[in-house]
């Protein structure tokens, strides 16, 4: 039977399951990576598992994200997460050697394998050809234990693409952009896209990885280019030909669906605030003023993307009420453009050029001034993300982003008369793996500060839930309104009890409290709308609020990773059967839900209970096998523990 490249790449890594759309899986993992974020959690889940050593042939863990060293928190973590990699054998990618997704592209991407990684840009490197699939921390840590990766089978929608682009002007970024414009931040749950059409050799790999990587925004489960010759050319120039394949669909292969975009139709785009769907021309927001501009992050910062913006800024200034921040994506990058002097055009122009991390775009420093207008070549702009509240925050391309740098505000690039120039893709990298620090034979000891906690777990499922509603909430709730990031919040990430302090603080100062008073009467349930939990892979938007009693999230639709945190930490996870039932839904009720082990053990709906205004409605909770089994047991820490070997 022909194949898609994706059924190609599960097929040959399935341990159990089938590929019909649905169907649960089960898949053996290459390699599993983390950042420091989330890493933290995952490798004290993978201590708490029990076993002496990583079971994937690559584990990677990477430093990244939480850089500020406002005092002893972060360096601590970085700290533990060094002593740990030593310990249970993976690879450490030490701090200042660049972002996770960047870094993996270029020192560890290989076609035709599977990636797990606890951050959901993850598919960054499906632009090298690999599925590579953001998860929770505690996923991560059961398959490096060496238990295959569960999921249910995603349909596989192709992007035929053609034409090219109309250089140097449109890039990447335009074209995902584009697609976020028709299919929207729901447009890819349960779903896998694989990019193929004669358009695809036009791109090279950074370009794909740019694409590839805000298929998170999109809701999918990954997405994935071909392994062809431009990807051939990529890691030898990397160094790392050896682990070229061609890996192409073959021909007659089916799709769930196609979607056509000629490249030479897009034209520069822009995402305005608050999310990355929300997208209109450049041209429609000419003239409009810009406070900040930020360029770099894992989606727009590698070498051609800041040779470009830095012969942009070429003998110009930064307007006068703009501030330029810019982020290489890697230690590498950061070489290229210091030796071809990139890197001193841009200080010329009067960039500031930051370290090789995350930096702005998880609200690590970088905040834009009150009310201001920021435009970031990141992947989301969530409000409060950037850490102020009321910034408006536009997504855009390099180019579009330093044009604004120069104008001050947005112009058209198609019609400027900007000299801009399109650097071709290197015959050579510039390699240097001393900042990554293999496994050793010397394991050493686990280093913990005291901001360190252990893992909570939660109790098995009770019987019955008789609860309090402690939140209602619309349609795409994020990641980020459950548990905020930023330069405040980010250092409490292996200390859920601190942690949990901030949930839900920017949309509900009181929520915290509502969920403690709560918690010793029968707990809390969350009442949420469409796509609940969208964005970010962080497992802290489920482990605390199962820290703060919260007994059952009930939503007309979740976003997978979520769906899938709130079950590794026994939150049940419900939908309604009756959309409409959740307005008559208000914050103190108190909800029932009688024989709900009985429910779940039968796959049957639950039947709920408004004692506190009489009305009675049904929801499901659409649980395979597997996930009835983690939630009656309270979770998947509990449920591997239980088991005498993964």
């Amino acid at each position: 039977m022909p194949l898609n490249i994706a059924e190609k790449i599960i097929q040959s890594h399935m341990v159990y399951g089938g590929m019909k759309a649905g169907e649960p899986i089960g898949l053996r993992v290459d390699e599993v990576y983390t950042q420091d974020a989330t890493g933290t959690m995952a490798w004290l889940q993978f201590e708490a598992i029990g076993i002496d050593t990583v079971k994937v042939p690559v584990a990677v863990s990477y430093v990244d994200h939480n850089m500020v060293q406002s005092n002893y928190m972060n360096p601590d973590d970085h700290a533990f997460l060094q002593s740990a990699a030593r310990r249970f054998g993976a690879y450490f990618s030490r701090p200042g050697n660049g972002i996770c997704h960047q870094v993996n592209l270029e020192r560890f991407a290989v076609p035709g394998k599977i990636a797990l990684g606890t951050d959901s840009h993850t598919p960054t490197n499906g632009g090298a050809g690999m599925l590579a699939i953001g998860v929770g921390g505690l996923d991560a840590a059961v398959v490096m234990g060496g238990a295959p990766f569960a999921l249910n089978m995603p349909m596989v929608t192709l992007i035929k693409l053609s034409g090219q682009l109309r250089r140097p002007y449109v890039t990447a970024m335009d074209v995902i952009l584009e697609i976020l414009r028709r299919l929207t931040v729901k447009g890819g749950v349960g779903r896998i896209f694989e990019y193929g059409g004669e358009g695809v050799a036009s791109l090279d790999v950074t370009e794909r990885a740019t694409i590839t990587n805000m298929g998170a925004e999109l809701g999918a489960t990954t997405s994935i280019f071909p392994s062809d010759n431009r990807t051939k050319e990529f890691l030898r120039a990397q160094g790392r030909e050896g682990d070229w394949i061609e890996l192409k669909a073959d021909d007659g292969s089916k799709y769930a669906d196609i979607i056509d975009i000629d490249l030479a139709a897009v034209e520069p785009m822009v995402a305005r605030p608050h999310s990355p769907d929300n997208v209109a021309t450049v041209r429609e927001l000419a003239g409009t003023k810009v406070d900040q501009v930020c360029i770099g992050g894992c989606t727009n910062s590698s070498y051609q993307s800041l040779r470009a913006v830095a012969g942009i800024l070429r003998g110009k200034t930064v307007a006068e009420r703009v501030n330029l921040l810019i982020n290489p994506g890697s230690r590498q990058v950061y070489d290229m453009i210091a030796s071809d002097g990139s890197l001193r055009e841009l200080a010329a122009a009067g960039a500031r050029v930051l370290e090789s991390s995350c930096g702005p775009c998880i609200g690590m420093g970088g905040a834009p001034g009150s009310g201001q207008v920021s435009v970031r070549t990141f992947n989301r702009n969530f409000e409060g993300r950037s850490g102020t509240k009321d910034a408006k925050v536009f997504l855009a391309s390099p180019i579009t982003c330093a044009a604004a740098a120069v104008a001050g505000e947005f112009s058209d690039v198609l019609s400027s008369s900007l000299n801009i120039p399109t650097p071709q893709e290197p015959d050579k990298y510039p390699v240097c793996d001393n900042m990554i620090i293999p496994p050793s034979a010397d394991k050493g000891a686990i280093i913990k500060g005291p901001n360190i906690r252990e893992v909570p777990v939660k109790s098995p499922l009770a019987d019955e839930i008789n609860a309090e509603v402690l939140i209602t909430l619309g349609d795409n709730i994020t990641t980020d309104d459950i548990m905020p990031a930023g330069a405040k919040v980010l250092p409490f990430r292996s200390n859920i009890p601190a942690i949990s302090e901030f949930v839900f603080s920017n949309i509900d100062s009181g929520f915290v409290k509502r969920a403690q008073e709560a918690r010793p009467h029968g707990g809390g349930i969350i009442v949420g709308g469409e796509n609940y939990g969208q964005g970010s892979s962080r497992e802290h938007a489920a482990l605390a609020p199962m820290y703060l009693g919260v007994q059952a999230v009930i939503a007309r639709s979740f976003a997978r990773i979520h769906r899938s945190n709130l079950i590794n930490f026994g939150i049940l996870p419900l939908t309604f059967e009756d959309a409409a039932v959740a307005a008559k839904i208000s914050v103190g009720d108190r909800l029932i839900i009688k024989g709900i082990r009985d429910s779940v053990k039968n796959g049957q709906p639950c039947a709920v209970e408004n004692a506190s205004n009489g009305l009675q409605f049904t929801c499901a909770s659409n649980l395979n096998e597997r996930e009835r089994e983690l939630i009656l047991i309270g979770g998947l820490l509990p449920y591997t523990k239980s088991k005498t070997s993964l």
